[in-house]
């Protein structure tokens, strides 16, 4: 037997008192199967221990919420007895190691949260930060990432619909990678977790158990250092094909009533998924290890319980329906067994061949686990912007910054995205919003990721408003409803008081935009440590807090996209301009210089000028509509020229020429109309900035540039980027 050394304890990133703090919770000294265990368990991924404390500011109820945070994912209902359950995770520290699997692995993982409730996955969404793009590893992850998230999610016929990509220096060392997942399901038929049954048996099915992915929760919860490659061992190794099978076998014994519950093995893979199902529901639970599937020979009940290997779930039977769900899983070419039972003991009880190798109580593993009140700073207010040079020529820095690595067109990407399989994707990547529409339905889902990292460091509070704000704003502009949204929380160390008013900040944000919008949170993930003293890399991520919304339209054909459509309409500016230059993209890609304060969300304004622009999209009066946000004004029009292949001419409004064009002010957007229309009362600033027509955008007073030449700067980053 093992002894348990400081050393040991330390190995599984658990501090002297916590283990101290374990001691007492179970009496007495556990082994090392136990220690591993708790080490899981306790781990930032799964406890949440240094953020639960701040998560619970957040909204999280509405009369259209079905089940907020919690379960493994949130669900919400969209009527006609149709429900959505979606959720975003991170799988950061697994593709900085080994990108390919690491990104496909957090596209499995995240499905398998959404169809263990019952649901058929039909979209995924990715939010991608990586580092400059000449640092020597950039090249290198995003080619893995991307191909690793289009391998798995083609394989298993779910499109990938939308997400962002952003490139920032403070990624060099740790890249993210958030995956998010999107199904729908029967509102009267959803799966929950919590076991139930004194003596139902607890099945195992899906892969067999291998040695990849051990201590992968664990390694997700630390810094890198100097040995990140040799962390290899702990990234899991994805099947994509045998995940679509698990789909197929897992909803055909959900039409069935033959299950109580169901878990996912994700993080911390038998651990977290058994103790979770027992603590949920007020019961124990003993496993007998020897019957656990395992594809390699010799594999302890250590490496059993802490293996990550994917394509795996849990779950609790009715008695006397093994038979059946066995017979299902057989005919998918899955594994099933039956490796234990649900008990009154209010433990978790492992045995190994007839010998007892783990007996500990489940409230200190799971419900009790740390919860701190970690020493936190707020992030001063930035020093005010100080003098701005004047703009020698407006349409070159427009295609500087339609060029620019955070601007420029993301086809390279998606288009190694099957976005198309399913035939329900109607609004595909490029726009606003994606639109997948509910099959064999008029009605579709409007789905969307955001985040503006900048604005999250320079004023946290404000950064948190904006991402959630720019969701909705994206899910408003294609005229759908917002109806609630799902996050990914990424910083760096808890530990550290200045990163933890970061963390505090963005909630804070989050939670009054969430509020003012009716908005509400309904899962999410927190990924901290996203830091990196490893070759390269020796800095701390910005405060990251990917947003991904939902919203809903009750006719897709009356949805509106962002191209220009017909010579001689009308383009107007909804929304006020102040002409804010503070943590632009303008200032850091035409000056060199990230200052100042970001826009400030005014959120009462944001909602009047979102709900007055939904109905004119939905009375049919918009004939296309964008919102305005990164790179400001000009940039919003030369998107929308670009996608509709015509061009336009505009006056800008008054003020100095660069703040007025590339300000990026909050709340506002760009509508269409055809000529002549009568526009209904606004209870915002509306502006007309002038025409349709033509191939060239023209901005009065300064010039013009064709279309299609900014379409060939707007293209050429990504393919020039990895073509060298």
């Amino acid at each position: 037997m093992t002894a348990i050394t400081p050393e040991i304890v330390a190995e599984h990133g658990l501090s002297a008192e916590e283990y101290d703090r374990i001691l007492k919770a179970i009496g007495r000294e556990p082994n090392l199967l136990e220690l591993g265990i708790f080490s899981v368990m306790w781990s930032e991924h799964c406890s949440y221990k240094s953020s639960r404390l701040h998560l619970a500011k957040l909204p999280t109820k509405a009369p259209w919420v079905i089940q907020g945070p919690g379960e493994n994912a949130g669900v919400i209902d969209i009527g006609d007895g149709d429900a959505v359950i979606f959720k975003m995770e991170s799988h950061n520290h697994p593709s900085f190691i080994e990108p390919y699997q690491g990104a496909a692995t957090g596209v499995g993982g995240i499905m398998r949260d959404v169809f263990t409730m019952g649901a058929r996955p039909i979209a995924n969404l990715n939010a991608l930060s990586f580092g400059h793009p000449e640092h020597p590893k950039t090249k290198a992850l995003l080619r893995g990432v991307v191909a690793g998230i289009g391998g798995y999610g083609n394989c298993t016929g779910v499109p990938t619909v939308g997400g962002e990509v952003r490139f920032h220096p403070r990624y060099n060392g740790n890249i993210l990678v958030n995956a998010m997942c999107v199904g729908l399901a029967k509102a009267d038929n959803i799966f929950y977790s919590a076991a139930a049954g004194i003596g139902n048996p607890v099945v195992y099915v899906g892969s067999k158990t291998g040695r990849d992915g051990i201590h992968g929760a664990t390694m997700a919860s630390a810094e890198f250092g100097e040995d990140a490659d040799a962390k290899r061992p702990t990234v899991q190794v994805g099947d994509p094909f045998m995940e679509k099978l698990l789909i197929e076998a897992c909803l055909e014994l959900m039409a069935t009533d033959a299950i109580v519950a169901i878990q996912d093995m994700g993080a911390a893979g038998l651990t977290s998924s058994s103790v979770e199902m027992a603590s949920k529901g007020g019961v124990g639970i003993l496993l007998r290890m020897e019957q656990v599937p395992c594809r390699e020979t010799g594999m302890t009940p250590y490496e059993m319980m802490l293996s990550e290997s994917q394509e795996r779930m849990l779950m609790i039977l009715k008695p006397g329906r093994e038979d059946e769900a066995e017979r299902i899983f057989r005919k998918w070419d899955l594994d099933f067994a039956v490796i234990g039972e649900v008990t009154d003991s209010g433990r978790l009880q492992l045995d190994w061949n007839g010998e007892r190798v783990c007996d500990l109580p489940l409230d200190p593993i799971g419900e009790e686990a740390p919860k701190y009140d970690r020493p936190h700073v707020p992030t001063p207010p930035p020093a005010p912007l100080g003098a701005v040079p004047e703009s020698r020529d407006l349409m070159g820095d427009l295609v500087t910054l339609l060029g620019c690595p955070d601007l420029a067109s993301r086809r390279w990407v998606w288009e190694q995205y099957d976005h198309m399989v399913g035939a329900d994707t109607v609004q595909r990547p490029g726009g606003d919003a994606a639109i997948v529409r509910v099959h064999g339905a008029k009605k579709a889902l409007a789905l969307a990721a955001d985040c503006s990292p900048r604005y999250c460091f320079a004023d946290p509070f404000e950064g948190g408003k904006q991402a959630v704000a720019e969701t909705w704003r994206n899910i408003t502009a294609t005229g759908a409803t917002p109806l609630a949204i799902t996050n990914c929380l990424n910083f760096a160390s808890p530990q550290n008081p200045a990163v933890m008013g970061q963390l505090v900040g963005c909630i804070e944000g989050m939670a009054e935009a969430c509020r003012a919008l009716d908005y509400p949170v309904v899962s999410g993930n927190v990924s901290l440590y996203n830091e990196s003293k490893a070759t390269g890399g020796g800095a701390a991520i910005l405060p990251t807090p990917s947003i991904g919304g939902v919203g809903l339209i009750a006719d897709w054909e009356s949805s509106a996209t962002l191209a220009l459509k017909a010579e001689g309409d009308e383009i107007w500016l909804v929304g006020g301009t102040r002409g804010h230059l503070g943590q632009s993209l303008w200032l850091r890609e035409c000056h060199g210089r990230e200052e100042g304060p970001p826009p400030p969300v005014d959120l009462a304004t944001e909602k009047a000028a979102g709900d007055w622009v939904r109905s004119l999209i939905l009375s049919g009066t918009a004939t296309a509509v964008h919102d305005c946000a990164d790179g400001g004004l000009l940039v919003a029009v030369a998107e929308m020229a670009m996608a509709g292949r015509l061009g336009a001419t505009i006056a800008l409004p008054a003020g100095d020429a660069a703040a007025v064009a590339f300000g990026e002010d909050q709340g506002r957007y760009l509508v269409t109309v055809k000529p002549g229309t009568a526009l209904p009362d606004c209870p915002v600033p509306l502006v007309r900035l002038g025409t349709v027509g033509g191939g060239a955008l023209a901005v009065e007073g300064h010039g013009a540039r064709q279309v299609e030449a900014l379409r060939l700067a707007h293209e050429a980053f990504l393919p020039g980027l990895m073509a060298r």
